[in-house]
Order: structure tokens, then C-alpha cells, then sequence
């Protein structure tokens, strides 16, 4: 609309619209009705706004995680719940809650802090050092330039100043350790009774109870909303790749030279002494005078203490100042310059400044010199890696096609799947829960229910499913979600009618006979049911114990102490309609003192971990609580 409307307004016609357009924006403010504002954050954090891009972002990098972390907490499919997005977001909120807090606090993370960071990221080694070129390979895969990382890393440090600062001031007296094993050593007597499960005398359900069952559970005799996809599909690992030739191998080399050398390192640690931003003449001068005196008294042997006493650099002080192995070109100029500068085992004399940190007194503690390896030594190191990175750029330029592709003509697949000689495969039909085979991907199953796909008729856009494979889908059959017809459930509503009854009557039984127990009455006389005793459980037992219902097991150690011997009842649901019943008879506290010293240390810091996250949590939620938080749940 609005090119067509510049096609036609030309000449002395145009000055007239303009001049009525500018007369009326001037006077009557009618430009709200062309210039509007529309809000696209999902929270906002004061003045700052978390946008629908950053948190997608986010959510996508924990369903990579999870993909590829067998021990991650929660599968790429637990990101579509409603919950777990809720966290996600709330975990981002307080994110931007403890960098304002920094920022009032005059809190930042320093150079040291990254580099140290980065470093120290084995993703980026080679043969257990830091790569600067496996370093900005990696980063370009991902479309980030260093400086972006760089960005990314400082801001995730920065989140951890206050959390880190709250965790050195956590203390955990030798009390509460004994208290804890008084508790996790504690024995106890307990005795149970499994009731059977009961049978109903009457087990008539009527039509009409069926049918009020049906309509008041609608929801878990609905057949979930369907759909089953076109796709086309590029993959890496289907790309052929034929051998290199020594003038690509010697073009690679050169390329990649310092990937098959041993660069110059050296070994370093570092005091640095903070210059504030803004800072006067006068505080210049304090921290100046402030490093003088701290180089003038390091050496070697007391070069650790001086660092942990006097650091600013919250990174590395608890190390001694210890920064690792680096590289040429990892640390800003006049820090590298001094590094590289300096012989094995000296310390500098004058402080080196940095003007984003401040001054830095630098011991080099060892020292390795660079060496290149013949091309001949590498050669087959050479082939694997060329035929890698011709694969990836081929992968990347062939899915570039396919996505261009699908777009120029989004209402079909037969255009992009012509023109890359590729065959249009279609999925089964699943359900937002995903299905077997490629459905399985959550990825896949976003794409393939988002508006574009599922609502506009559209091709959607490339959609990376894996490391170097990526599809674009067109939707090819939709089933709306629809209950099941009454008649071909009856059976099954029939039946959980009767299980309902029957459950309710199994706790009504087992909470008259807790009744008759607390008046008094004997167990054994009470029900025919056997009566075991287990003597002695503590909480380390538990799981070696199978031939007891769990529910019985995690119930022994919630119910109070027994009062003057006499013991107090309680009823557990044990499944399926059965219920049990469960006393503790006995309580013997844990004796702290046979408890090694290794292991009171071992819990003392676990409990100084938890304390310090508890109270971290607190102080978020004190500043939640002062915050002005907007959240848009329609945008979620």
C-alpha cells in the first residue's frame, strides 16, 4: 500500500497532499493514526524490556541443551509446557533485576574476569589450550563476532557478582551440621498394615451417570488437535564431498596455520587494582599509589596472599590472581604488550594501566614459545578438517537455498524441491506432543503448529532440527481437535466410575479404622490384614528396601514423634485402590560425633551451597518486590 501510494504521488499534487499531511499533524495530531507504537516485549523490568526475541532465543538454547545433555533436568519437549516457560521467563526477569542491582551497586565485571572465562571454556581448546582460531571459527559458525561474545559472557558473569558476594559471607556453624545428621542418621520403629482393596456391592452405573461422567471429563476423551506436514529436508551428512587436492590442502594450511601450531603462551597472574569510571584526579592517584606499594612488595612467595588480600578482580582473586595460559591478542593491548614483554618468574615494577580496568601488577610465571608443524606432519589432520568445513559451508550455503527458496514461493514446496533436486517427504500425523520419527524434534513440531504454517497456508522457515540438518514444511492435513463419540468410550468411562467408588470407599474404611486406633483400639483385632514391623530404618535404607510401597517408606519419616509410647496413626494411599496403614513406634536420634570429618566437611559446604542460593533467592525476590514488572501473557 504504501509504495503504491508513492507511485502516485508525484509533482505539485504531492506538495498539496504533504502540506494538508504536515498541517494536520502540526494541529490535530493525527499522526497517531499513522505512526503507532506496538509493544512486543513478554516482560518489562522497570525501563527495560525482555522481547519475545530474546526469551525465544533463550528457550532455544535450552532445547539444544536438553537435546544434547542426557543429564539435563528436563527434555526439549518440557519447554513447550506452560510452566516451564513461566520459569524460563522469570529466571531472565531476575537476570535484569541483578544487573540494574549492579549498577546501582557499581558493580562490573572486568576484562580479567572474561578473558579467564573464555579461556577456560573447553570448547574453544585444542589439545587442552585456549585456540584463538578454534575460538573465532566457532563463533563465526554461530553468527557472532567476538565482540558479541565477549558482550554475552560479561553479561552472564555479571549476574553472578551479587550471588557470588552473598555465598562468601554464607557461614554454617558446626550446630547445624549436627543437626542435620541427627536427622539423617535418626532410626525408627515402624509397623503397617496393607489393606486389601475392597469390592463394591453394588456395581450398577447408569446411562446417566455415564453420560454426566462423559461431559464433566470431556477433555480426557478428546482426540487431540492433528496435523502432518510436507517437508524438505537438507542434511550434512547426505552431502557428498570428494577428495581434496594438495592446492586445496596447502590453501587450507595456510588459512588455518596457527591451528596446526603451538602458539606463544604464557602463564600469568595478575593484582588488579580498580580505577573507578569517572574517576578524579584524587582516586586516580589512590589506586596508582595503591599498586606501587603492592608491586613493591610482591615476589613469588607471597604473590597468592597479596592477590587474595587486595584484588579487584573478583574472577581470579580466589585463585591467587592465577589467569592461566594466553595467548597474543587475547588480553587488551597494553596488558598483552607487558605480558609478552616480560622474562619467565619477573614481576612488574610498575603497574601496568589498562584504561577499562584499571592497574594490573603481572608475575609471569612460565613461558612456551611457538612452533609450527610441516605441512606433511598434518597432512591427514588436514584432509579430516578440510572435508569438516567443506561440509558445514556446503550445509550452510545449500540450507540458505532451501530457505530463500521456500520463501520466494511460500505456497508451495514444489519450486525450492525442483530446483535443489530434492524429494518432498510428508510426516505422519502428530499431535503437539510430537510423534515418532522426525515429529519428535520439538523444533519441528513448533514450526509445523505456528500460525504461519498452520493458519496462512505458508511454507514455514528453515528450521534447524539438529547440527547440520534443517527442513522447511508446508502443511498438508489438519484434524482439529475432537471429543470421542460417548459410545466408544462407555466401557472406559464405565470403569473409572467404578474405580473412583472403590478408592473412595478404601479411604473411607482405612480412616475409621485410624479413628478406632486413636480411641485405643488393637490393630491386630481390628482388621485381618497382617501386621509387619521394620525396626531400626533409617533414610540411607530406604532404597534398598523393595518389597515395601514406597508411599509406606517416605510416610514413616513425616509422622510425629510417638507421645508417652503411644503411637500415632495415619493412612497412605498405596494405589490402585488400596490404602495402608502406618505407625511410628520408636525415634533414635543420630549421633553427630561418629560422623568423619571429612564427610562433616563435605556437607558443610553443601549446606553453605544451599544457604547461599536460598539467600540469593531471598534477595531477588526483595527486589522484585521493589521492581516495577510488567509481564504480557498473551505474548507468551
Amino acid at each position: 500500500m504504501l509504495q503504491a501510494l508513492r507511485n502516485k504521488i508525484h509533482g505539485w499534487p504531492a506538495a498539496i497532499v504533504l502540506g494538508v499531511c504536515v498541517f494536520a499533524v502540526a494541529f490535530f495530531g493525527i499522526e497517531s493514526y499513522f505512526v503507532s507504537r506496538v509493544d512486543t516485549y513478554v516482560a518489562k523490568v522497570g525501563d527495560h524490556e525482555i522481547s519475545q526475541q530474546d526469551w525465544q532465543q533463550r528457550l532455544n538454547e535450552l532445547r539444544q541443551q536438553a537435546a544434547q545433555d542426557p543429564r539435563s533436568p528436563f527434555t526439549a519437549a518440557d519447554l513447550e509446557k506452560p510452566e516451564l516457560k513461566q520459569r524460563v521467563l522469570d529466571g531472565m526477569i531476575s537476570q535484569q533485576l541483578l544487573l540494574q542491582a549492579n549498577s546501582d551497586l557499581g558493580l562490573t565485571v572486568s576484562d580479567a574476569s572474561v578473558r579467564a572465562a573464555i579461556g577456560g571454556d573447553p570448547g574453544f581448546q585444542v589439545n587442552g589450550q585456549f585456540s584463538p582460531e578454534a575460538y573465532r571459527a566457532i563463533l563465526s559458525m554461530q553468527g557472532m563476532s567476538p565482540a558479541m561474545y565477549e558482550a554475552k559472557v560479561r553479561a552472564s558473569l555479571a549476574t553472578q557478582l551479587i550471588p557470588s558476594a552473598i555465598s562468601n559471607t554464607t557461614l554454617v556453624s558446626d550446630a547445624d551440621v549436627d543437626t542435620f545428621f541427627r536427622l539423617r542418621l535418626q532410626q525408627r520403629d515402624l509397623r503397617f498394615v496393607e489393606l486389601p482393596r475392597p469390592s463394591l456391592t453394588d456395581a450398577n452405573v447408569s446411562d446417566a451417570d455415564i453420560d454426566a461422567f462423559y461431559k464433566s471429563h470431556i477433555a480426557d476423551y478428546t482426540t487431540p488437535e492433528q496435523v502432518s506436514v510436507q517437508y524438505l529436508e537438507v542434511k550434512q551428512s547426505d552431502l557428498k564431498l570428494g577428495e581434496p587436492t594438495d592446492a586445496q590442502l596447502h590453501e587450507f594450511y595456510d588459512k588455518f596455520k596457527q591451528r596446526y601450531a603451538q602458539p606463544e603462551q604464557r602463564e600469568a597472574s595478575h593484582i588488579l587494582i580498580n580505577v573507578p569510571k569517572n574517576a578524579t584526579p584524587e582516586q586516580q592517584k589512590a589506586a596508582l599509589d595503591k599498586a606501587k606499594k603492592i608491586a613493591a612488595e610482591a615476589t613469588p612467595e607471597n604473590f597468592a596472599k597479596l592477590a587474595a588480600e587486595n584484588s579487584d578482580d573478583l574472577g581470579s582473586k580466589r585463585g591467587g590472581g592465577d589467569l592461566g595460559w594466553l595467548e597474543k591478542g587475547v588480553a587488551n593491548p597494553a596488558f598483552d604488550t607487558a605480558l609478552f614483554g616480560m622474562k619467565k618468574g619477573e614481576i612488574t615494577k610498575e603497574p601496568v594501566l589498562s584504561p577499562e580496568e584499571g592497574y594490573h601488577i603481572i608475575w609471569l610465571r612460565d613461558a612456551r614459545e611457538g612452533d609450527a608443524k610441516p605441512f606433511d606432519e598434518v597432512r591427514s589432520q588436514l584432509a579430516a578438517d578440510w572435508a569438516k568445513n567443506e561440509g558445514e559451508r556446503l550445509y550452510n550455503e545449500r540450507a540458505g537455498q532451501l530457505g530463500d527458496l521456500a520463501e520466494r514461493n511460500p505456497g508451495s514446496l514444489e519450486p525450492a524441491a525442483k530446483e535443489l533436486g530434492l524429494e518432498i517427504k510428508t510426516s505422519p500425523l502428530f499431535s503437539r506432543d510430537g510423534g515418532a520419527g522426525i515429529p519428535d524434534d520439538p523444533k519441528f513440531v513448533q514450526a509445523a503448529f505456528a500460525d504461519d504454517v498452520l493458519n496462512q497456508g505458508n511454507n514455514s522457515s528453515l528450521v534447524q532440527i539438529g547440527k547440520g540438518d534443517a527442513v522447511v514444511m508446508h502443511l498438508a492435513k489438519h484434524n482439529p481437535a475432537a471429543p470421542k463419540a460417548l459410545a466408544d468410550v462407555k466401557d472406559s468411562v464405565r470403569q473409572r466410575i467404578l474405580d473412583e467408588r472403590v478408592d473412595a470407599l478404601a479411604k473411607k474404611q482405612a480412616d475409621e479404622l485410624v479413628a478406632q486406633l486413636a480411641k485405643g483400639g488393637d490393630i491386630a483385632s481390628l482388621t485381618k490384614a497382617p501386621v509387619r514391623s521394620l525396626t531400626g530404618l533409617d533414610r540411607n535404607k530406604i532404597g534398598a528396601i523393595t518389597d515395601v510401597p514406597p508411599a509406606i517408606l517416605q510416610q514413616a519419616f513425616t509422622l510425629p514423634h510417638p507421645v508417652a509410647n503411644k503411637p500415632s496413626w495415619a493412612t497412605v494411599p498405596t494405589g490402585n485402590g488400596t490404602y495402608a496403614l502406618v505407625s511410628v513406634d520408636k525415634v533414635v536420634e543420630g549421633d553427630p560425633s561418629k560422623v568423619e570429618k571429612a564427610q562433616r566437611d563435605a556437607l558443610r559446604g553443601q549446606m553453605m551451597d544451599a544457604m547461599a542460593q536460598a539467600a540469593a533467592l531471598e534477595y531477588i525476590d526483595s527486589l522484585k518486590a521493589r521492581a516495577d514488572i510488567k509481564i504480557a501473557q498473551d505474548r507468551m
